[in-house]
């Protein structure tokens, strides 16, 4: 169980891959951690272009959502934001937050981020976290990376932006695509000194 009273943000941006969002969502859920989720306009659409699923707008419908993908009930607290609430707590330095993880993390976004342009609620959280020092965590999904996806992503490193792309390990002997998308999550999760996801860590040759 979690004592930690302060939320964690979520983010959760354009790029493909979805799972890797509600995998993080069901074992910080688990785990009783606290949760201030925002998607962006963008996830709407891969939601429905990947799983011909329609994510609902509207907050608590949309908590039900995640909870529902993620098979999570009760467990922890959610609470879902409008992508374009940019009014909303989050959006202030004055939130007291663990810091900030968004996964998957679009290109778009990482772009944004890198130059300081806010147009959304997912996009002023994160920037927020920047100009307050705390903790922020992407997971970039994009194969391959541009020059410029690069050089974005190492403006985003040099301000202290923990940068963990989808690439899974091996050595865990992954038996499902959950174990390889859990090795992910946990080592995004582990940039914010979170361990809450069983999954099996190096432990040197044998």
């Amino acid at each position: 169980m979690s004592n930690n009273t302060k939320p964690l943000i979520l983010g959760v941006s354009g790029a493909s891959g979805l799972i890797y969002a509600v995998r993080a969502i069901k074992f910080l859920l688990e785990a009783e951690y606290s949760i201030e989720l925002v998607a962006s306009k963008s996830t709407y659409m891969v939601w429905q272009s990947e799983q011909e699923i329609r994510m609902p707008a509207e907050p608590t419908q949309q908590e039900q959502f995640w909870r529902e993908q993620a098979g999570v009930a009760l467990l922890g607290k959610l609470r879902c934001h409008p992508w374009s609430d940019v009014g909303a707590g989050i959006a202030s330095g004055s939130f007291a937050t663990l810091g900030m993880m968004i996964i998957p993390c679009s290109m778009s976004t990482v772009a944004k981020l890198a130059v300081g342009l806010s147009s959304d609620l997912l996009e002023r959280a994160a920037d927020v976290q920047l100009k307050e020092g705390r903790k922020l965590v992407i997971v970039p999904r994009e194969t391959p990376f541009s020059l410029i996806h690069l050089r974005n992503l190492t403006s985003l490193a040099e301000v202290g932006v923990r940068i963990v792309p989808a690439i899974p390990a091996w050595y865990h002997n992954p038996q499902t695509i959950e174990d390889l998308v859990d090795f992910v999550v946990a080592r995004a999760l582990d940039q914010l000194d979170i361990d809450c996801i069983p999954i099996q860590r190096w432990q040197g040759r044998r």
